[in-house]
């Protein structure tokens, strides 16, 4: 594999993947594109500008023209990262998550249709299963869809276009769909970062409802392994999970990010809860782990630990963010 076109790769996740792309495979060239909304963070990638084997498109997946375009120029590989992807703002207005997560999907498996494209790499969620009760096996692939929020029935419809174009046109399609990511470069609107920054700058953490909800936290650096696995070694066709079988309560996670950062609980405000605030994810990552070799290698205290300290001392990024300015 020598070329592969990857997008959102401004974002959090689609950042680290990029890094880890060029970092692992020495021949490998990586087209980025990215819309650069208010998640896509140019600063994620600094120090790339000067990269041969880098290149950056600023562009919309949902615009046609652009996207036949660019995937025409011939690359081994998709991978879609780029999605609208905060719950909390698709609750607010669906529109936007329709137009990228749902058109911007069926845009790039045209091109890469037309294109030829041998492989197309969905990145998707736990959360198109929607919620599990607290005695309930975790997620399989399996697993009816059952999204609960619009993000999430977004995703779900993404993935089911993803599915349709392998099973009606025999393009070479692998979805992924992973628990919380968390590290470094998150966008401080999400629960581990949002809480590390605000208790850094002595700010309430807000915490919704009683804060049982359980998630299933993994590694961002785990996460884009078990990617670079599917798109490599994983079977057309198919969906793997990945997961860090690392189930944590909410009030649980907020209380380790204040002994690491040393501020008092008094900090904790606990406020409305999400309308349709699913109550648990899990996932069951066993048939990535037994078809891809993939596994976990990042615990959830070694992995929080050195995410406090990457946002502790990249003060300039965080900054930049809250003000606004990575978006000049």
């Amino acid at each position: 594999m020598k070329r592969i076109l990857v997008t959102g790769g401004c974002g959090f996740i689609g950042a680290n993947f990029v890094r880890w792309e060029l970092e692992t495979y020495p021949e490998l060239e990586v087209t980025n594109l990215d819309a650069l909304t208010y998640a896509g963070n140019p600063d994620n990638l600094a120090g790339l500008n000067g990269e041969s084997r880098y290149r950056f498109v600023k562009g919309d997946v949902a615009d046609r023209s652009l996207v036949m375009g660019l995937v025409a120029e011939g690359f081994d590989a998709i991978v879609h990262f780029a999605a609208e992807s905060h719950v909390d703002r698709s609750i607010d207005d669906a529109t936007p998550f329709l137009r990228t997560n749902i058109q911007g999907t069926q845009c790039l498996l045209d091109a890469a249709r037309a294109a030829g494209t041998p492989r197309f790499v969905q990145v998707s969620t736990d959360e198109v299963y929607g919620t599990l009760l607290p005695d309930d096996p975790p997620f399989f692939e399996s697993t009816p869809l059952a999204p609960n929020s619009p993000y999430a029935a977004s995703k779900a419809g993404a993935d089911l276009l993803v599915r349709a174009a392998y099973h009606t046109h025999g393009l070479e399609t692998i979805i992924t769909r992973c628990s919380n990511n968390y590290g470094p470069y998150q966008f401080p609107e999400k629960l581990i970062p949002l809480f590390v920054t605000n208790a850094l700058a002595d700010i309430p953490l807000p915490v919704y409802g009683d804060g049982r909800q359980v998630r299933d936290w993994i590694h961002v650096s785990d996460h884009c392994r078990g990617v670079d696995a599917a798109l490599r070694q994983g079977r057309a066709g198919e969906v793997y999970n990945f997961g860090g079988r690392s189930e944590r309560f909410n009030i649980d996670v907020t209380r380790a990010v204040l002994t690491l950062t040393g501020k008092p609980e008094t900090l904790i405000r606990h406020v409305t809860d999400r309308l349709g605030h699913d109550r648990r994810y899990a996932v069951d990552c066993s048939k990535a782990e037994s078809e891809l070799g993939w596994q976990a290698l990042t615990s959830f205290e070694t992995g929080l630990a050195a995410t406090v300290d990457w946002y502790r001392t990249h003060t300039p990024w965080v900054n930049r963010i809250r003000s606004g300015a990575y978006r000049s």
